[in-house]
């Protein structure tokens, strides 16, 4: 059963419309006109006078925020682990804000791509601003914090590197790091995913593998059509397979990694569709996303915030918890105070981790 909580201290969630310049014309053809959640503490009609440190959810791959507010069996959604954190003094009263940036492609990584859309800019240049507008917040990166789990993690880490005029603590749960382990692997069941969508069915017989890796430029990385029927047939579905679901991952993580204007869908691929040998120059353009990759060149940055948690189960499925244990070691080399914790757990169903985190987010983030 679910934990018994105060009575009267659900706080007030508000849902918003929110329409934002920055995304219309957005070349998935996405939504310009987004919903909002906003929940409000408790406290908040307490005092008139009082403002509040506010935090960002952000969602992983295939969330949105707003589903982090709905009814969770067996444990609290987000607003209701804060009031029973709230309720158990491990933290004070803070404002929590659920944006939706989900895409025709599952998600993205909170960061400017010109494949998918701007969505770092919509959440710094946009919703932080409109937030603060609308409600009583401490208006200021020293009392505003991002958290998230997977690419919410990630999106997490890389604002930490790149906005941190907007943040002044985060906390990156299991987030995207180590591209080499946490998406190369997955790759082969991606390539064979998008062989069943080959302009001319595979035949049994002899072959002309040289003409076939060279053709309709998928060595240079271009989508021969394949891609394309995919997305088409996903699409059309209202459930996708093991195989397809993480076949759209790894589509969204090129869109987001290796945009190119000029190529078929706006993004090029990082493995040959046919021979599935790695292009360098592609993976690359991977790499140069990877926070393992990224900690010296905003080492400043880094340093100017309050506080950086990070966690992993060392269980995880994704390998993920090797690309935080070189993460944490980087920040360490660099001397950037962090918060590194491991647990005995997997990547599924770790909502209970913010038990940790978001008592260290109210912390650093306090008035």
């Amino acid at each position: 059963m679910s934990r018994k909580r105060p009575r009267g201290a659900e706080g007030t969630l508000i849902t918003l419309q929110h329409d934002s310049k920055i995304l219309r014309d957005n070349p998935l053809a996405d939504p310009h006109v987004r919903r909002l959640g906003v929940w409000l503490p408790p406290q908040y009609d307490v005092s008139l006078n009082q403002r509040f440190p506010v935090f960002y959810d952000l969602a992983g791959f295939t969330g949105t925020g707003l589903s982090h507010t709905h009814w969770k069996p067996f444990g609290d959604n987000v607003p209701q682990r804060v009031c029973r954190l709230i309720a158990e003094k491990k933290m004070g009263p803070v404002i929590l804000v659920f944006p939706d940036c989900f895409t025709a492609l599952g998600g993205n990584q909170y960061i400017n791509s010109t494949a998918i859309g701007r969505y770092a800019d919509y959440l710094t240049q946009e919703i932080v601003p409109f937030v603060d507008q609308q409600f009583r917040t401490l208006a200021h990166r020293d009392h505003r914090g991002c958290f998230g789990k997977s690419s919410g993690g990630y999106g997490s880490m890389i604002h930490a590197m790149k906005y941190p005029q907007y943040w002044g603590a985060i906390a990156n749960h299991s987030g995207d790091a180590y591209f080499d382990f946490v998406y190369w692997h997955d790759w082969p069941n991606t390539l064979n995913e998008l062989a069943r969508y080959r302009r001319q069915p595979q035949r049994a017989g002899k072959q002309d593998i040289l003409k076939q890796a060279n053709k309709n430029g998928i060595a240079q990385g271009y989508d021969d059509g394949r891609v394309s029927r995919f997305l088409k047939t996903v699409w059309a579905k209202e459930k996708l397979s093991s195989g397809e679901g993480h076949c759209l991952m790894n589509l969204c993580m090129a869109a987001t990694y290796d945009p190119d204007p000029k190529a078929p869908l706006g993004f090029r691929l990082p493995f040959n569709l046919e021979t599935g040998e790695l292009i360098a120059q592609r993976w690359r353009a991977w790499q140069s996303h990877d926070p393992i990759n990224l900690v010296n060149r905003y080492r400043k940055n880094l340093q100017s915030l309050k506080g950086i948690f990070i966690d992993c189960g060392w269980r995880d499925q994704y390998h993920i918890h090797y690309g935080t244990r070189i993460l944490s070691k980087r920040l360490s080399e660099a001397g950037i105070f962090h918060w590194y914790e491991e647990f005995d757990d997997n990547h599924s169903d770790i909502d209970y981790r913010m038990d940790e985190s978001l008592p260290f987010l109210y912390s650093a983030l306090r008035p």
